[in-house]
């Protein structure tokens, strides 16, 4: 997730019994990375993608640092890698080393050198794709050497995982070493397409909507509270259309397959959908801006969460059309 190249000891300490007595032993960070990706993600090839390395350089580090520690970490089995009792004992070390060395790359390194590195930002897929995507490149021409990787899934992001170094949530979260700003409210609609209504009629008041066909997401998989929109627009209908993933619904309303409830801001300029009973049906949301505290004060990870908060900032009224 971020680059170092520092290396750890291990010091033993003097003893009239040991006749190894002052021994050190080393082994590089990349050894602990390796472990902390593995009992993060529980799988080998996922944390292998992650670290940016092949499956099998992946497994030879994993048996080096338990033949150098006489200790099996992970218990191999059909559904992935489970920590062992010693294990987990390791990983609250390499936790605590992994603080430690971002301490040190964010109080000794020098700031006053250009900002590189690479910044993971988990967004949901809809804010990802429709608002920040077309807008990064502006934050690249400001640090050229900067890498950001945009990952825009409908899901809660782990940062104490390390799965991204900037969340976008819908909801400040309640627990955790984690740091949250509110980066906007933003405005919630239903949309159809102008060749639906051309086809069906307008809709004139909120008791006709059980008579058309509607989209939204699939219940089992709607992953925040938040998201759980068409109780509050309709109890008498469920959509006959669903989809765990925000694209997919835009798309098949600008297809004119039925009413979707869609952010304001993802409707914005696109002449084919139309505001349906924007009087009766108006919901509100929040976006936060989240990141660990280990992180926070990163230069990549400060400039690209300064980025974004103005970014959004700029554009309120995208974001809150009657505002």
């Amino acid at each position: 997730m971020w680059r170092s190249e520092l290396a750890w000891t291990i010091v033993q300490a003097p003893s009239c019994n040991n006749s190894h007595a002052g021994m050190i032993e080393t082994f590089d960070w990349d050894a602990l990375k390796s472990f902390l990706a593995v009992a993060r993600s529980g799988r080998l090839t996922a944390a292998a993608r992650e670290l940016g390395i092949d499956h099998s350089t992946l497994n030879r580090r994993i048996n080096t640092l338990e033949a150098a520690l006489g200790a099996k970490l992970f218990e191999r089995g059909p559904t992935g890698y489970g920590l062992t009792g010693q294990g987990t004992r390791l990983l609250v070390s390499a936790e605590a080393m992994e603080r430690a060395a971002i301490g040190v790359l964010r109080d000794v390194a020098d700031e006053t050198q250009s900002i590189s590195g690479t910044v993971r930002i988990g967004t949901p897929d809809g804010f990802g794709s429709m608002f920040l995507a077309p807008r990064l490149g502006e934050l690249l021409d400001r640090h050229p050497g900067l890498d950001v990787q945009l990952v825009t899934r409908p899901r809660l992001f782990s940062l104490s995982q390390r799965e991204a170094d900037i969340a976008i949530g819908l909801a400040r979260p309640a627990k955790g070493r984690l740091k949250a700003r509110k980066l906007t409210d933003y405005e919630l609609g239903l949309y159809a397409s102008r060749d639906y209504l051309a086809r069906h009629g307008d809709i004139a008041d909120r008791s006709a909507l059980p008579g058309h066909r509607l989209i939204g997401y699939i219940d089992e998989m709607i992953y925040t509270p938040q998201l759980d929109y068409f109780p509050l627009v309709t109890s008498e209908a469920r959509p006959q259309i669903t989809s765990s993933n925000l694209l997919a619904q835009l798309h098949a309303t600008l297809a004119g397959h039925g009413i979707c409830v869609l952010p304001a801001f993802m409707a914005v300029g696109c002449d084919q959908l139309v505001r349906v009973l924007p009087r009766q049906i108006a919901l509100q949301r929040t976006f936060w801006l989240i990141v660990h505290e280990d992180l926070a004060d990163l230069a990549r990870v400060r400039v690209a969460g300064e980025f974004i908060a103005a970014t959004v900032r700029s554009a309120k009224r995208v974001f809150l059309p009657g505002a």
